[in-house]
């Protein structure tokens, strides 16, 4: 289902210490089966995207109505939860989005807040008066999703907004989060997908083959639609569920949109990118973009697919898929049964 979304709202101490937290473990790194190789591929430089994530934490001012629309319809899966979810950790992405919308849902009485960035907890800290609620302790911890500082068994909800797909293993990091859960317990996650930006993809192509005669990296790489369900059974949930969304944002100018970017944190930081973007070529792929994507009222479009996934610690009370082989009537007798026409 696409969107459109204006523009008009985003342009303009040490942690609490908890008693469910631990030190990382480096027994969590690795997905399982496939021993110590898939933690040690770099993807992305993450002390890189700390520093920008402290830079967004004092970039964001006000409401942004395309990360409000992305936690609102993560949250919304928690009403159609009838179980509460009393420990709950929220990693990464937008924290201050899903603080500010929770509105009572999941029955939480403990909320931790982790992220990567100090200056992102900090700012959260410091306005947590704003968003006091009975009977909801809330925490706040500088902590990396790819070492999760948690017990094991010791949550009953892992939410995670725009935030996982800068992960260098997302199926470690889906995998900590499960043994964090105990059984029965919920993981919520929404991520970009591949679609995402992909009109500024195709301009920065052009832009740079024209001025520069080849093309480096300048957007990260992203999962994709198809491999959402395999990374949930990957990381052993059951009742596993994905579906996807697709938005799409106006911007005056592309300009506008990488401060957008700016703010979110999600700026490009691929270990093998180039450092240096000549002056030429970012006014080229400005030019290109318009010129491609512009509509009739000057604005330049750029989209944003939201993955959504579901998955549960397994539990007994939970549904199961019966033995294969173990039918006592085939779809034919069914067919037969019933009639062809009622089929």
């Amino acid at each position: 289902m696409a969107r459109a979304l204006g523009r008009a709202l985003v342009r303009r101490g040490k942690p609490y210490s908890f008693p469910l937290l631990s030190p990382p473990s480096s027994a969590h790194l690795c997905t399982e089966g496939d021993g110590l190789q898939s933690s040690r591929v770099k993807i992305f430089d993450r002390d890189l995207k700390r520093k920008q994530r402290d830079r967004a934490a004092w970039l964001m001012r006000g409401k942004d109505e395309f990360v409000d629309s992305v936690a609102e319809n993560l949250l919304d899966r928690l009403q159609d939860c009838r179980k509460t979810f009393p420990t709950a950790l929220c990693l990464g992405g937008s924290l201050e989005a899903i603080r500010r919308l929770l509105h009572g849902r999941g029955g939480m009485e403990k909320l931790i807040m982790m992220d990567m960035s100090f200056d992102m907890i900090k700012v959260l800290k410091d306005t947590d008066e704003k968003f006091a609620r009975n009977n909801l302790e809330t925490f706040y911890v500088v902590g990396d999703e790819e070492f999760l500082p948690v017990k094991e068994n010791s949550l009953d909800l892992v939410i995670s907004c725009l935030g996982l797909h800068w992960t260098n293993d997302l199926p470690g990091a889906m995998i900590q989060a499960r043994l964090a859960l105990r059984p029965d317990g919920l993981f919520l996650a929404a991520i970009l997908g591949g679609e995402t930006l992909k009109e500024l993809r195709i301009a920065c192509t052009i832009a740079q083959m024209e001025r520069e005669g080849g093309i480096s990296p300048r957007l990260s790489p992203l999962a994709q639609v198809r491999d959402a369900g395999n990374l949930l059974t990957r990381a052993g949930f059951t009742l596993p569920g994905v579906d996807v969304d697709e938005y799409t944002v106006k911007y005056d100018s592309a300009l506008e949109l990488i401060e957008h970017l700016r703010s979110m944190g999600e700026t490009n930081a691929l270990f093998q990118r180039s450092n240096i973007l000549k002056k030429d070529t970012a006014l080229a792929t400005a030019a290109v973009y318009q010129s491609m994507f512009g509509g009739e009222d000057g604005t330049v479009p750029a989209t944003f697919q939201v993955i959504y996934m579901t998955g549960w610690k397994e539990h007994p009370s939970q549904q199961k898929a019966k033995r294969r082989g173990s039918a006592t009537a085939s779809f034919g007798d069914i067919q037969k049964h019933f009639g062809r026409g009622s089929c």
